[in-house]
This record gives structure tokens, sequence and C-alpha cells, in this order.
């Protein structure tokens, strides 16, 4: 239980914030380091839509936490969470230009011999990604707290102790 407390964990929120829905990973992220204290063991990520730039993120990480609009063709807000190998082909349809850039960067990652980290996709079905819009839906700013707990759970399994931020 040490060892995986010891592992660097990457928490990574991904989407395009100009784009709605599609930018709750993002969001996401941002509320997790307003509401918590996380060990240095742990990294809150606003990877945006840098693509290869995430190369350097994830390198050396023990746990990878992804947290993304997921395009499932289910109920706009329905939540998911997905493990490494339960993670279905449909989850990286291309809904968005970062979602190519991730699966590059996991891609080149492995071609060069880094080792993949563990991967958790925490995700939601977007209601509108059409862009121009800073805002989330309110049926997705709705799910933002239960992707925040979802994490936390996440976190929670990899033996990361946590505490809420005293305002």
């Amino acid at each position: 239980m040490s060892e995986k407390k010891s592992e660097r964990i990457v928490v990574l929120g991904v989407g395009n914030i100009l784009l709605k829905d599609e930018g709750v990973g993002v969001r996401v992220v941002e509320q997790l380091g307003k509401r918590y204290l996380f060990p240095p063991e742990v990294e809150l990520v606003d990877g945006g839509t840098l693509g290869l730039g995430l190369l350097s993120v994830i390198e050396g990480a023990g746990h990878l936490i992804i947290i993304d609009a997921v395009k499932n063709n289910q109920e706009p807000g329905t939540l998911y969470r997905f493990a490494d190998d339960e993670i279905p082909e449909g989850v990286y349809q291309k809904i968005s230009i970062h979602q190519v850039d991730l699966i590059e960067t996991l891609t080149v990652a492995q071609a060069v011999g880094e080792k993949i980290p563990v991967k958790v996709v925490v995700g939601v079905e977007p209601l509108d990604i059409s862009p121009w819009g800073m805002e989330l839906t309110p049926v997705i700013e709705a799910r933002v707290d239960d992707m925040v707990k979802l994490v936390l759970e996440e976190l929670k399994r990899l033996g990361v102790k946590y505490e809420p931020i005293r305002t």
C-alpha cells in the first residue's frame, strides 16, 4: 500500500474550454485544486489541448486519471469510469482535436519505450460541444461535483489521503 502512495499520480483534465461541455475535464481539475489539498505525489494538470506537450507530464507517472467529455451515445450527463483495458474504443472517437492528440501522445510514449501509466478515464456525456462558449451547459455543470467525487474515489483506491481546503 505504501508503494502505491509513493508513485506519481497525474490527474489530467483535458478539453477545450472554448467549446462549452468539451472543457469539462479542465473545469473538474480546477475544482479539485480549489477545494482540496493533495500530497506531493498527486499532480493536478490542466491538459487543455496540449497534445504531444503532455508527453513530459505523463512521463514517469505510475497512474494517470484522465477527466474528459466522453461521447458514448448515452444521455447527456451520463457519468463514466473506465479503467485501462475496459476503455472502449468508442471513448476515443474524434469528437475534438485534443482526443486525437491524447491518443497520439500515449502512442508516441509507448513507441519511445516509456512505460504507459495505469489509466482511468472519468468522463461525462456532453450535451453541447459547439463553438463558441466558455460556460458548461446546466446539465453538465450539475455533474461537476459528481465527477470531482469520482476522481476522489480513484485517489482513495490508490491510497491517497487528501483534505478539504478550509476557507
